[in-house]
This record gives structure tokens, C-alpha cells and sequence, in this order.
């Protein structure tokens, strides 16, 4: 069969342009080479618990009924409703470093009375700051990238608030070490602390099963274990995608979501195109399940970013793990109406992919056990020690997330380099989500309509 439009990788972003395209009656086809859909946004079920893969938290949260904002916009377009993604708020996160704690919830306002008054002579600084960050535009597909230190520099001038500011939304969304393009931090600052947190009371796999119900009710065709070997193309047009097993499925356009160096690497030995450098900044992340709520334990944040360093370092680390700074964040800290079924507590940090990959399978196991215990007795010193309550426990590495997402690196950004416009040197080949430029699970999903809308609905 012959479809419009051929979509690689069922996550939120392909999931996205696929019920989109599908509601005005394209015929769509995602392939997901794995045997569920989410990519880095997944769940699966061990030793009979439920996981999350890498959501922590859903940001550009907004209260149902809002009319304005990411989040209405994308339901608007889906045609879906507030009660599918099902929302509830955090009930307050915090940015720790040496000596000084920020705290923010879903009221900006809040927020920007923290920064004001631990930090008063910068309190103009940053107002100018919010200026700037009100005026520019971060959706223009044909933006030019800046660096988002040199902006901020511009009006905050104390390095401490600088970093603190910076922490949560390179933890959250940059491909880049030490920097991110002002668009991205423009998304980001917006996202976090204008939006702020909330998440599905089913995690995850509420928003994924409630996509997919609605793909196939509108005649999209879903394919999973259709992993892509090869995207054909003649003439600089791309003309068909071969699969793993042998199939060819022929499309007038391809989008994919797998990342652009992992996409120009599927391309034909006959396209000369060269595929850009794939990121490394990747993650280890802790899951913890406990025999209590972390409330019992005296722990009431959502989310704690924290650097144990007064200055703030991201980027690939030159060993197995960085400790120097984390994200702790407890899915029981949301204001839901019961209790989850069990406590957790998830420890994210920085990690070197190439040690993890060139590991042999033999010290794998050991090295995760290893590594760990060290994160929790590194986060363990910015909230109750929660140890002895552990019941059960699971670890996902670089290695994890390259097996499972296909990205080169296991990177979770993706590239430094963004193709925000979402086209590529291949005429009708175009890219959504983590390349495209809009991160967080909001951002992705509208990177897949916004993608979409521009080019395959014409």
C-alpha cells in the first residue's frame, strides 16, 4: 500500500502528526521498530510494577478550560480533550545549590518573588529579563540560534542566579554542554516556571493509549516491530522506506522522529548527505520504589534540581556518573485526589555514554548496582534519607535508552544542531520532535502538528 505521508517512531511526536494528518484524512503510517510505543517517553511493567520511562513530570501545565497556552493549542489540534491528558499540578519544586534555595510552583508570580528577594540587586536585572524573554518569539521556524548565557549575562550579572536558573532547563531540555540557544531557554524558562509541572495520576501511558485509540479511530495505520533499515530516494526526493524485514512501504513523504543523525544515517548510499554530529549528553537515572509515601518520610517536593558545586557543570562527564548534580523527583508530589499505589523516588544525573556502552555485559549489571547506591547517597543529602524503605529498585543507563530509542549516544537531546524548520537536504524528508527543536512532552507533541501543519497538509 501507498500512504501520503510515512511517519518514523511511535512517540509523542510522531503519535501527534499521525492524529493529526489522520483527522484530515491522509493516509498515515507510523512505524515504531519496537514492540510498544512512547520511545523516550515510554512505560513498561517489571516484577509487577508499573514504570515511566523518563517522565518526571508534563510541562506547560495549565489549568482545565485555559484557552490560551501550548497545552490548549495542542488539544485544540488534536481534537482531544482536558480529561485525556488528565492533569494534576505539583505541589511545589525547588532549584537547591550551596548555600541558597529557589522554590517555584505553578504560580509564576511565586517564583519571581523567590528570585527578587534572595537575590534584591538583581531584581531588575531579571525583570528586564522577563522583558526580553516576553518579547521573543521561540516558534519561529526560520530563527537563528544564539547563545542563551550571552542574553542572560546581558541582565543578570550574580553567576549563582545565573546557573540556578540555567540548571533546571538544561536538565530538562539541552543538547548543547554548558549553553543552549535562547530560543530553547526562551521554550524552556516558559515551560517550567510560567507553566509550570502537573502529570497523569496513570502516569504516561494515559496520553500514549488515549493518542493511539484516537490514531486508529481516524484510519492511521500503526506497524509495530517495522523498524526502518533503509529511506529510499531518486532525484533528491525520497521515495520509500525499506524495512528490517525485508518490506518496502512507498509514501509522497517521510517525517521522521528517530533524530537527525540517526535519520541521514537510514538514507540511501546513493543521497550524499552527510549526517551531523549526534549529541552525548545522556543519563542515569535511579527508580526507587518505596513501602511509603516520601510525605511520611517528611519529603513534599515534586521535583528538587540540585548542584552540589556553586557553579553549575553540564556536559558530558569524564567519569561513569556526575555527582556533583541531580534531579530528584518523587511522582507522589503531585496534587492528586488518592494515594499511588506505592512511593517513589527517581534520581537523574549526568553519565559519560561511551562508559556505559563499551561495558561488558559481565560488569553491567554490577556497575549499575554500584553506581546506584552512589546517586542515592549523593541525593540523600538534599532530602530525607529514604534507604531503608526501599523495596524495589531499577536502574536505566545511556546503554537503556540507545537500545531502546535507537539514538546514537543514547543521547536524550538529541543534536546541538536543530533543524527547527524541520527540513532536510532530502526534498519531502522532513524531521519532528527532539531535532526539530520543541522539547518536553507539550513540546515534542506540537513539534509533530506544527511540522505536520507546514508541510504534509497542503
Amino acid at each position: 500500500m501507498r500512504y501520503d505521508t510515512v511517519i518514523i517512531g511511535a512517540g509523542m511526536s510522531g503519535l501527534s502528526a499521525g492524529v493529526r494528518l489522520a483527522y484530515y484524512e491522509k493516509r498515515v503510517c507510523i512505524l515504531e521498530k519496537h514492540t510498544t510505543i512512547g520511545g523516550l517517553n515510554s512505560f513498561y511493567r517489571l516484577r509487577n510494577r508499573n514504570y515511566d520511562v523518563g517522565l518526571h513530570a508534563v510541562t506547560n501545565y495549565a489549568k482545565p478550560g485555559t484557552k490560551q497556552g501550548p497545552l490548549s493549542k495542542l488539544l485544540r489540534q488534536l481534537r482531544m480533550t482536558w480529561e485525556d491528558f488528565d492533569l494534576r499540578p505539583q505541589l511545589r519544586s525547588s532549584i537547591v545549590f550551596p548555600g541558597c534555595i529557589l522554590q517555584f510552583t505553578n504560580d509564576f508570580s511565586f517564583f519571581c518573588d523567590q528570585v527578587t528577594s534572595t537575590f534584591p540587586h538583581q531584581a531588575d536585572g531579571f525583570s528586564r529579563l522577563l522583558k526580553r524573554i516576553e518579547d521573543h518569539d521561540p516558534l519561529n521556524l526560520e530563527r537563528e540560534s544564539f547563545s542563551a548565557r550571552e542574553v542572560v549575562g546581558e541582565y543578570i550579572k550574580e553567576p549563582l542566579l545565573v546557573d540556578m536558573l540555567f540548571c533546571p532547563l538544561m536538565f530538562y531540555g539541552s543538547a548543547t554542554p554548558r549553553d543552549m540557544d535562547f530560543s530553547q531557554f526562551v521554550i524552556m524558562f516558559r515551560s517550567i516556571f510560567h507553566e509550570g509541572f502537573g502529570r497523569p495520576f496513570d502516569g504516561i501511558r494515559l496520553i500514549l493509549k488515549k493518542l493511539v485509540r484516537h490514531f486508529k479511530s481516524l484510519g492511521g495505520d500503526l506497524k509495530l516491530r517495522a523498524g526502518v533499515q533503509q529511506i529510499r530516494q531518486r532525484d533528491g526526493r525520497a521515495t520509500s522506506v525499506l524495512l528490517e524485514d525485508g518490506t518496502e512501504i512507498e509514501a509522497d513523504n517521510v517525517l521522521s522522529s528517530a533524530g537527525a543523525a540517526e535519520t541521514m544515517r537510514m538514507l540511501d548510499p546513493s543521497a550524499p548527505v552527510e549526517a551531523p554530529t549526534a549529541g552525548d549528553i545522556s543519563f542515569v537515572e535511579s527508580i526507587s520504589v518505596l513501602d511509603c509515601e516520601p510525605a511520611q518520610l517528611g519529603h513534599h517536593e515534586t521535583i528538587v534540581f540540585y548542584s552540589n558545586t556553586e557553579q553549575f557543570h553540564y556536559e558530558r562527564p569524564g567519569v561513569p556518573v556526575d555527582l556533583r548534580s541531580g534531579i530528584i523527583c518523587s511522582p507522589n508530589n503531585f496534587d492528586y485526589s488518592r494515594p499511588l499505589e506505592d512511593g517513589r523516588m527517581r534520581i537523574t544525573a549526568l553519565a559519560d555514554p561511551q562508559y556505559w556502552l563499551s561495558l561488558p555485559e559481565d560488569r553491567y549489571v554490577a556497575e549499575k548496582n554500584e553506581w546506584n547506591q552512589r546517586i542515592i547517597s549523593s541525593a540523600v543529602a538534599h532530602i530525607p534519607d529514604f534507604r531503608a524503605h526501599v523495596i524495589d529498585t531499577d536502574v536505566f543507563t545511556p546503554r537503556t535508552i540507545r537500545r531502546f530509542t535507537g539514538h546514537v549516544n543514547g543521547c536524550v537531546y538529541g543534536a546541538p544542531q536543530k533543524f527547527v524548520n524541520g527540513q532536510t537536504p532530502i526534498s519531502n524528508l522532513y524531521l519532528c520532535g527532539t531535532d526539530q527543536g520543541f522539547l518536553g512532552i507539550v513540546g515534542a507533541m506540537l513539534s509533530g502538528i506544527t511540522i505536520a501543519n507546514r508541510y504534509l497538509l497542503k
